[in-house]
Parts: structure tokens; C-alpha cells; sequence
């Protein structure tokens, strides 16, 4: 058996967004005892990571990472017309995942004690962003 669900997430701007109990919720509902959560974000200046869930000092510390390594405004990009900070979000994406693929074992995800799913907004505004979720 094969359940996809759409699932559609307001973001509040830049940063990491702890998105676990959300994918968990759906999963629950899903009757899948053991398999495959697949999450692919519909998205280009956005994306999934897998990270540590329990210090938030450690999403604070990515962040300023990828504002070191890739910084909004830099003379280099010529993709500005949407602002100084899309062009920097598509840099960011690529660098991260699109799309996760987690064990379900047991009706539950998973994940390692310390590991939360994120969906991290790279845009400097919020946006609606929208998750396709397939349990197999």
C-alpha cells in the first residue's frame, strides 16, 4: 500500500522550523507499520535536513554558517529581480536536500534519538510551503 499526502506548512521567514510531530501526525494516520516516509519539498528556495533536535544553539549556528558562506546581496549573482536574498536561497538548496527518506519501523519514524526533520526557510519573508509526503 502506497499513501501520499500533501501537507502545507506556513514559514515565519529565515530559519529552521522543527517539523518532526507534523510528519509524525501524518504518518500516524497512515496505517503504516513498516516501510518508508519519503518528504519532498515543492520548493526551490527552501529545503529538509535531518539535524540535532534537542540544542537549539546548533540551528543557530547552521544559520550563521550559511550566512558566512553564502551571503544575501553578493555582486556575483545576476538572478536579482525577486531580491537580494533569492538568489542566495537557491545557493542554499542545493547545497542542502529537497527530499528525505526515513525508515518507519513500528508505526514510527525512525529516527535517532536526537534527530528532528526540519524544513529550513532560506527566504528572508515567510512563505507557504507545501510537503509531499509518500508512505510505502
Amino acid at each position: 500500500m502506497v499513501i501520499q499526502e500533501i501537507l502545507s506548512i506556513k514559514t515565519s521567514g529565515r530559519g529552521l522550523m522543527n517539523i518532526t510531530s507534523l510528519i509524525s501526525d501524518v504518518l500516524s494516520k497512515a496505517s503504516i507499520t513498516m516501510g518508508l516516509c519519503n518528504i519532498f519539498l515543492n520548493h526551490t528556495s527552501a529545503s529538509l535536513i535531518i539535524c540535532e533536535n534537542d540544542d537549539p544553539a546548533v540551528l543557530d549556528d547552521l544559520e550563521k554558517f550559511m550566512q558566512r558562506l553564502i551571503p544575501d546581496g553578493d555582486s556575483i549573482y545576476t538572478h536579482v529581480i525577486e531580491g537580494p536574498d533569492d538568489m542566495p536561497a537557491h545557493v542554499r538548496t542545493i547545497l542542502t536536500q529537497s527530499s528525505l527518506t526515513i525508515p518507519i519501523t513500528n508505526k514510527k519514524l525512525a529516527l535517532g534519538t536526537w534527530q528532528g526533520i526540519f524544513l529550513w526557510e532560506h527566504r528572508l519573508q515567510s512563505h507557504q510551503r507545501t510537503l509531499t509526503m509518500t508512505f510505502s
